[in-house]
């Protein structure tokens, strides 16, 4: 495998996060040995698990300096929602090269992905070999071992989605098992429905709010939803996503432009954030703190951020008319940046026409002292209520379940409009004629005769997607297990690059390249993906 399996021969330090759960309490004089004895050592142990869950910036093992690594680099740079941006093309060029396809398995950007995912995936196999022989509460216990197999889920899901199969890894290796083979895709899959079960029948359905961030039984119900949906099982989608729901332990929050301020974190919305605080006084050596997705989609010159992640024209036509999810996820020409000030090309030095809303940070939120840069408070809004709706409303059409896909749909949609949205308007004039209903008949805000709307189609509910997750990572990975990112990536191509004659390859570049660095430690083990 890699040489960062390394760490699992270490012992485990508690990690630092907004709440109290996470604070970093040193083990003095921790070793094996005398290690994973008491219920307080079970709980370090899970705390760690959750460790480089918050690492966007840090080392590749045998090279030197921090390398990036967001979700929205594939999710939304790789995909017709965005451009990479920042200060030109050579700003990052491997994942310019990727934005347009031209990618290899030799570059950093990959390997980093790679790495910090496995030493996520060591953190919880050392957590589930330990923690069962510790004398301890056996529902506690369960509890504790519950986190470890959800993240190592997730760790697993965001690899097979990006590389496809993987090494299958499961427990802590000795030196000399670190050259492992690649397992299949559907090898991974497996395992992490394995880890989801476990996780969905012992994990807590709420923990109070000094623990907020760990992984709840909704947080596995919701993963397991996203995992049934990618494979196309859609009545097992169904049944995992209408628990979800149907249990009422989240809510829409009324106001979508609320869900990502500061004080819409955690909201009644909000499955599973990834937690980051901007006290920690952290820097560029030690990225356990706060998130770097703030500086890195804020806007060049006056706003003092890098730019990156630049929304395209094509999404926000994507918007209809009278949407308001569009000026909560998009700055545009003349919009007020929080309290940095209005935006202008001038203020901002780049031509560019867009820029991401959704994690701005004002300056007054910035770290008190310290570097701000490592220190963005944003959370990272992993699962919310509203992609586990369109993803139920998915395998309702799927399987012919068509008015509660409508209601589905619609709630998602009506919820867009806010609360209040259409007070005082007059029936049929905008805002209020702003998103249709689906299904019929719906009566119009302030009287007047019904409308029949149609029935809503797959096409219109992957339409809601790209609009209500906006910038939040989904789109390459929605576009690829809807079977679509060969036609719709190829005409962002031509579009985008004229006269460059790049093309998205069906059948390769679905998938992203095993990093070189991996298969030669391999010892030839692991083999690369076809195309590449």
């Amino acid at each position: 495998m890699n040489r960062t399996l390394i760490l699992l021969l270490v012992p485990v330090l508690l990690i630092s996060c907004k709440q109290e759960f996470l604070e970093r309490t040193p083990v003095v004089g921790a070793t094996e040995a005398n290690f994973y004895k008491t219920p307080e050592d079970a709980l370090s142990a899970t705390i760690a698990c959750y460790n480089t869950l918050q690492q966007e910036v840090t080392n590749i093992q045998g090279s030197s300096g921090l390398k990036p690594h967001f979700r929205w680099f594939f999710g939304d740079v790789c995909s017709d929602d965005t451009d990479k941006g920042g200060s030109g093309d050579g700003d990052d060029p491997q994942l310019y090269d990727f934005e347009r396809f031209q990618g290899n398995s030799a570059g950093q950007m990959l390997l980093v992905e790679w790495q910090v995912a496995y030493r996520g995936i060591a953190y919880c196999n050392l957590a589930l070999q330990k923690i069962p022989d510790i004398d301890m509460d056996a529902e506690v216990r369960d509890a504790y071992l519950a986190e470890a197999h959800f993240i190592r889920a997730y760790w697993y899901f965001n690899l097979v989605t990006t590389y496809g199969g993987v090494p299958l890894v499961t427990t802590p290796l000795a030196s000399t098992e670190y050259q492992q083979p690649r397992a299949t895709a559907d090898q991974i899959w497996d395992l992490i429905k394995e880890d989801l079960e476990f996780a969905i029948e012992f994990l807590p359905q709420s923990y109070s709010v000094n623990f907020l961030g760990r992984a709840t039984r909704g947080s596995a119900q919701g993963l397991m939803t996203k995992v049934y949906g990618y494979l196309g099982e859609w009545e097992a989608c169904y049944a995992v996503s209408g628990d979800l729901i149907n249990e009422g332990q989240y809510s829409l929050d009324p106001a979508y432009g609320n869900i990502f301020t500061e004080l819409g974190e955690n909201g009644p919305g909000s499955i599973w954030e990834i937690q980051y605080m901007n006290a920690s006084g952290g820097n560029w050596g030690q990225q356990l703190e706060g998130t770097f997705t703030n500086v890195f989609q804020r806007a060049r010159g006056q706003f003092n951020g890098y730019g990156f992640n630049l929304p395209t024209q094509d999404l926000v036509d994507a918007f209809e008319t009278g949407d308001p999810r569009l000026s909560h996820s998009i700055f545009q020409e003349g919009d007020v940046m929080g309290d940095r000030g209005i935006f202008t090309l001038d203020a901002t030095g780049m031509p560019h026409l867009y820029y991401p809303k959704k994690y701005f940070n004002n300056a007054a939120e910035e770290a008190p002292f310290g570097d701000p840069n490592p220190n963005g408070h944003t959370n990272d809004r992993v699962i919310r209520l509203a992609d586990i709706m369109l993803f139920h409303a998915e395998a309702c059409v799927n399987t012919g379940r068509i008015d509660e896909a409508n209601d589905m749909v619609n709630a998602v949609r009506d919820r867009a409009r806010g609360e209040d949205w259409c007070a005082g308007t007059p029936a049929g004039v905008a805002p209020c004629a702003a998103l249709p209903l689906f299904g019929g008949p719906h009566f119009p805000a302030g009287g007047g005769q019904p409308i029949f709307n149609e029935d809503v189609t797959l096409e219109d509910i992957w339409h809601e997607r790209r609009v209500e997750l906006a910038l939040e990572g989904h789109r390459f990975f929605d576009l690829v297990r809807q079977g679509r990112a060969a036609d719709v990536m190829q005409a962002h191509l031509d579009e985008h690059f004229p006269g460059a004659s790049y093309s998205f390859t069906a059948g390769v570049n679905e998938l992203f390249p095993i990093p070189s660095n991996e298969i030669t430690l391999s010892g030839g083990l692991i083999t690369q993906n076809p195309g590449y």
